[in-house]
Parts: structure tokens; C-alpha cells; sequence
């Protein structure tokens, strides 16, 4: 997932498609593929005003140009 603002974010195809899930507070957003599941982004509950975005849904993009940081999902808030 990479992080990008709301306002660099544009789904350009396939809306109709997607589902959402939401959990406890609510807050995040969740969207899956109707037809296989995919999970190609979601609203954060964090910074609601960014999106994490599955690189792999992406057409013509080259994740190897992404740095890589490790996070410890524990201490996440």
C-alpha cells in the first residue's frame, strides 16, 4: 500500500464494482472487487484525508521504483 492525499487520488474506471467494509469506529473505508475480491484501496482511519493504495491495481506501474520501510503493526495507532 503507498499512502497518497484525497486530492491526488481519481478512480478513473470501475466504481460499480466496488464494495465497502467498514468496522468499529467506522471511521476507515474499506473497497473490495465484487466479482474477486481484490482490495485495491481504502480511506484511513488515521489521516482520513489520504488513501492507501495497492500498488499491484495499478496499470503500468513498476512497484521495484517504491522504497520499502518497515512498520510495526503493534504499535501502530
Amino acid at each position: 500500500m503507498v499512502k497518497v492525499h484525497e486530492s491526488k487520488f481519481k478512480l478513473l474506471a470501475g466504481a460499480e464494482s466496488l464494495s465497502e467494509y467498514q468496522f468499529h469506529s467506522n471511521t476507515a473505508h474499506h473497497y473490495f472487487c465484487k466479482t474477486c475480491g481484490i482490495y485495491p484501496f481504502h480511506r484511513k482511519r488515521v489521516t482520513p484525508d489520504n488513501f492507501g493504495i495497492n500498488v499491484y491495481c495499478l496499470d503500468d506501474f513498476d512497484p521495484e521504483g517504491i522504497p520499502v520501510r518497515q512498520a510495526v503493526g503493534a504499535k501502530m495507532p
